[in-house]
């Protein structure tokens, strides 16, 4: 975190008349945040490119306003907005951040704003009682997407990767998602009927897809999922998931109920920053 303590300054030689509130100039502390991409898999035109860190505002009092504000909760847009008002450089635009970034600087920002405890509910995997649990923010650590060994995974120039599946031997090359993409998905998945069936998988290897062999299309994707063995469907969600940099949300947890002890993922939502009083 940067040193902002000489940064609020009184103002020179006030009149008898200046108030106190307008006799003083205060600027919001920052802190630098790691990037889990190293700013990587960002085009050569975007802000972050090959940057390794961002810099962030502390929340304030309007970030809190934000959070609770009836009209963008009911719009979904509440944490890209927080978001946006904590990112130090207007020109990078929330809609653009790998998905992995967004959420470091989420899990920067609730501990810069509320403290890194963080209290919420799970289900315990064995007996499912619904508990409360403690999980520490500050031990969290970026993940850097570079453990995919066990399967068959090479990087290109273009920041992209290639997939061989292992059924078809098809060379799937996949592209990260950012914030604008899975914000698109989860659009598309809470917009279904409840009759509707359920194509959130293959709507997400649609999203990532950027050629097979090759080729590429709307209409050649489609036929390509419709027919993927889902052996391959499988493989390919697998292996993405050991590509996408992100903070580890994974912490220990024990059932206050059954004792049973498990790794789970810290849930990250708008929840995330609801503080009991």
């Amino acid at each position: 975190m940067r040193d902002n303590s000489k940064r609020v300054s009184a103002a020179a030689d006030p009149a008898p008349t200046t108030q106190t509130a307008e006799a003083f100039s205060f600027a919001t502390p920052t802190e630098i945040v790691e990037l889990p991409s190293k700013g990587r898999f960002y085009p050569p035109d975007h802000p972050l490119h090959n940057e390794e860190t961002i810099e962030i505002k502390y929340m304030t009092a309007k970030e809190e306003d934000i959070l609770t504000s009836p009209a963008l909760l009911k719009k979904g847009v509440a944490l890209d907005r927080l978001i946006q008002n904590v990112i130090s450089d207007k020109n990078i635009s929330v809609d653009t951040l790998l998905s992995g970034d967004k959420s470091a600087i989420m899990v920067a920002s609730r501990i810069n704003g509320f403290g890194a405890e963080y209290k919420t509910k799970v289900l315990c995997p064995s007996c499912s009682t619904d508990s409360e649990a403690a999980f520490d923010l500050s031990e969290v650590e970026a993940y850097h997407g570079d453990d995919y060994g066990d399967y068959d995974v090479t990087l290109t120039e273009n920041g992209t990767f290639i997939i061989k599946t292992p059924v078809t031997k098809l060379d799937v090359e996949v592209r990260l998602l950012n914030s604008k993409d899975e914000s698109y998905l989860v659009k598309r998945q809470t917009a279904k009927k409840k009759s509707d069936l359920d194509t959130s998988l293959s709507d997400m290897i649609r999203m990532i897809l950027v050629s097979i062999n090759g080729q590429s299309g709307p209409d050649f994707f489609r036929q390509f999922i419709e027919h993927l063995p889902a052996a391959d469907s499988r493989y390919i969600r697998a292996a993405y998931s050991r590509l996408v940099p992100a903070p580890d949300m994974r912490q220990n947890f024990v059932c206050p109920s059954c004792s049973h002890e498990e790794e789970v993922e810290i849930p990250m939502s708008v929840g995330f920053f609801w503080v009991r009083q």
